[in-house]
């Protein structure tokens, strides 16, 4: 029976790592949840969905070629690095579809290999079949877990300005959905922005539209997850403020329940580290006039 694509294990979202003997810790790759499937010579690369992402990954493909399986399932996270080697999201966002060879592939588990489906057996062992086979220097790598303890892994990993770490318990096996043997920690910063708009729609939680302090240069969107008080004082700022104009006309077709303002409102906004556009961004705080941040 020919190999099928297997819906991806998924980690929970843990404001940190967990601690304690029984876990192994990885960095995040901020790519693209990608699945390698390893038949007979041919090979074929799909989304997280499912989707048939082959010819987005050519280079990547390519390499799963080269490795000595007859077959195999390989999970792993498709990333296009920046200067620094450090996973680019929107570098990726922006090529992926333009450059199939961009992309590598950070492998982090296997799931079947030379005729044998190894879900049943605990992921530190998969983790070493899948070590044995990976080649260095290709555009498939082997997420190396990280030794050490799990808090002095996230602060270093928060120095390097990466996404965050993914730790998993070293027995588990793998289970296709939502779990809680798998946990992802994120690396949060805050910064203080200029609010350009605020878009409220029924239904929907209330967003609000930044921009880098003092240039007007959009930089994306964060939920507004103040409380009621909080929430009323910004909402008054925005009434007061109100006949501002969108950055460009493509914002304005984009956002039509946005109400735009004018200069002067100030926000302390929570979002993942080292991204130049804002994502998983919520505002903490309404900044008075002249106020500072520093959090």
């Amino acid at each position: 029976m020919r190999l099928a694509f297997i819906p991806p294990m998924k980690p929970k979202l843990v404001d940190s790592p967990p601690l304690g003997d029984g876990w192994t810790h990885e960095i995040k790759l901020d790519g693209y949840r990608t699945q390698i499937i390893i038949e007979g010579g041919e090979v074929r690369a799909y989304s997280s969905s499912g989707a048939d992402w082959t010819k987005r990954y050519a280079g990547i493909v390519e390499a799963a070629r080269e490795l000595e399986v007859e077959s195999a399932i390989i999970d792993g996270e498709a990333v296009v690095p920046d200067e620094k080697g450090r996973p680019d999201f929107h570098k990726m966002q922006r090529v992926i579809q333009k450059d199939p060879y961009a992309a590598i592939l950070g492998a982090f588990d296997i799931l079947h290999l030379n005729g044998h489906d190894l879900r049943d057996i605990g992921c530190k062992a998969r983790r070493e079949m899948l070590h044995g086979i990976v080649k260095p220097d290709t555009r498939i790598q082997f997420s190396e877990a990280i030794p050490g303890d799990a808090k002095a892994i996230f602060y270093l990993v928060e120095q390097a300005e990466l996404e965050g770490v993914v730790s998993k318990r070293a027995d588990s096996k793998y289970r296709s959905g939502p779990t809680t043997n798998w946990v992802k920690a994120k690396s949060f910063m805050y910064s203080d922005l200029d609010l350009i708009g605020y878009q409220r729609e029924r239904g929907k939680a209330a967003q609000a539209l930044f921009a880098e302090p003092g240039t007007g240069h959009y930089i994306g969107t964060a939920v507004i997850t103040l409380g009621r008080d909080m929430r009323d004082r910004l909402w008054q700022r925005v009434q007061a403020k109100a006949g501002g104009a969108p950055p460009n006309a493509v914002m304005k077709k984009r956002h039509p329940a946005t109400q735009w303002i004018k200069p002067g409102v100030r926000a302390r906004v929570k979002h993942l580290r080292g991204e130049v556009i804002l994502r998983h961004a919520s505002v903490n705080a309404l900044l008075d006039d002249g106020e500072e941040g520093g959090a």
